[in-house]
């Protein structure tokens, strides 16, 4: 073996004999963890403890969507364990409702494709009308179904490795202090998505969920989770008006004002729209806020928005990038208007004819900071200057200073071991 296959090596097995920072507290029940200090962004001020101080009158364990719609709604502070599999589309009979369930008005596709197919629209202004109002109060009656908000002081932790909660959208709105961990998201799917002729060139199919949207909040830790699509991915969508049918949206979002979360640990995997930080812009409420930590996250056959960022400092470190098929990749990181990314340490394994240049997208932004990021092939590791690639294949060139250097960190990895690591460690059963 060579030298530096064994150096690699031995880098690996230090890095997996020490645990990782989110370990800190692992003598205790997941429930009763608290963000470790100095861990990301999360830490900031008075951290982040979710429902960890709960009574046990405050501690749940919950196997039905009814059950946990009930523990959301009781006192904080308050643990919730999730045990197995929850369906946000189980209705109070226990049997699962489907799209036709939520659709009225006499909504149904095939009227819809018929009434805005731009051959008969057009394609200079967005659906109204009759049916555009079904579509809409239809939307409205599943979203009272699977969107469930998370209050202030809570801590949602899955039991083992298998809990689930399936095509639910979790929304931590305006409230502090929270706390998921261990968790799979799996499809969170829009019956409805909206046809809108002007987005784009094109035009777009637009759908309504996340797996989990934060919005207007703060002190938020999101750990060992994994998000999927489960066996309904965009990609096996069929094709309307030349567009994809699109009827998932992100699987993490943080917009409208957010501000100190740590991302850290999770598995994102094929998926499109994956994460976005910063609502529009033109946001008079995300300036100044947004300030997130990405580490330690897996991002698997995922097409953009890893993250897509706009006004925040964000710190985007010892993450792992794998992109197995480069026809339907987009960017990797979107480096938006006055956003503050600070990338270092992060290893990307591309297929070999994937351009390293399209890793960053210019989402009108003018500056970021990359430093010892790391390229995987087959073959060997090597540094990669991620702007320094992006400037030599586009115009304008993106800046090389953020203006801003983290403090907020317990320790970043060796980027040559981030493979290694990331794979083997970040997502829910591994907590």
């Amino acid at each position: 073996m060579k030298r530096s296959s064994l150096l690699t090596v031995a880098l690996a097995v230090a890095a997996l004999a020490v645990a990782p920072p989110a370990q800190a507290t692992h003598h205790l029940p997941l429930g009763r963890q608290v963000l470790p200090a100095g861990d990301g962004w999360a830490a900031e001020g008075t951290g982040t403890t979710g429902g960890s101080a709960a009574p046990e009158t405050g501690v749940h364990v919950v196997a039905t969507r009814a059950e946990l719609v009930a523990a959301l709604a009781a006192p904080a502070p308050r643990i919730i364990y999730v045990r197995g599999e929850i369906d946000g589309n189980e209705g109070p009979d226990g049997a699962l409702l489907d799209c036709a369930d939520y659709a009225t008005g006499g909504y149904t596709l095939e009227a819809y494709l018929a009434a805005y197919d731009p051959a008969v629209w057009g394609r200079d202004r967005e659906p109204e009308g009759p049916l555009e109002d079904a579509r809409v109060a239809s939307a409205a009656a599943q979203t009272r179904q699977i969107k469930l908000k998370v209050g202030a002081g809570t801590t949602i932790v899955g039991l083992g490795a298998r809990a689930v909660l399936k095509g639910l959208n979790l929304h931590v709105d305006r409230v502090d202090n929270v706390i998921v961990r261990n968790i799979n998201f799996v499809d969170a799917a829009d019956c409805f998505p909206q046809w809108d002729p002007t987005d784009g060139a094109l035009g777009a199919w637009n759908s309504l969920y996340d797996n989990v949207s934060l919005t207007g909040a703060t002190h938020v830790w999101m750990d060992h989770n994994t998000f999927t699509d489960g066996d309904n991915p965009d990609s096996a969508q069929p094709r309307y008006f030349g567009q994809p049918f699109q009827v998932h949206d992100g699987q993490l979002d943080i917009t409208n004002g957010s501000n100190f979360v740590t991302v850290s640990w999770n598995r994102f995997t094929d998926h499109d729209k994956t994460m976005l930080i910063g609502s529009s812009n033109t946001s008079t409420t995300d300036p100044g806020k947004l300030n997130v930590t990405v580490h330690h996250n897996l991002f698997h056959n995922n097409l953009q928005r890893l993250p897509r960022v706009r006004f925040g400092q964000v710190h985007v470190y010892n993450n792992f990038y794998v992109v197995p098929d480069p026809a339907p990749f987009i960017y990797a990181l979107g480096v938006g208007v006055q956003s503050k990314i600070f990338a270092e340490s992060n290893a990307f394994a591309l297929h070999p004819d994937l351009d390293p240049a399209a890793l960053l997208f210019n989402w009108g932004g003018t500056t970021l900071t990359a430093r010892d990021n790391v390229l995987k092939t087959r073959h060997r590791t090597e540094p990669i200057d991620l702007i320094a690639v992006y400037n030599a294949a586009n115009d304008p060139d993106f800046g090389t200073d953020a203006g801003w250097t983290p403090t907020l960190h317990t320790r970043i990895d060796n980027p040559r071991i981030v493979p290694l690591l990331v794979t083997l460690r970040a997502g829910a059963g591994r907590a």
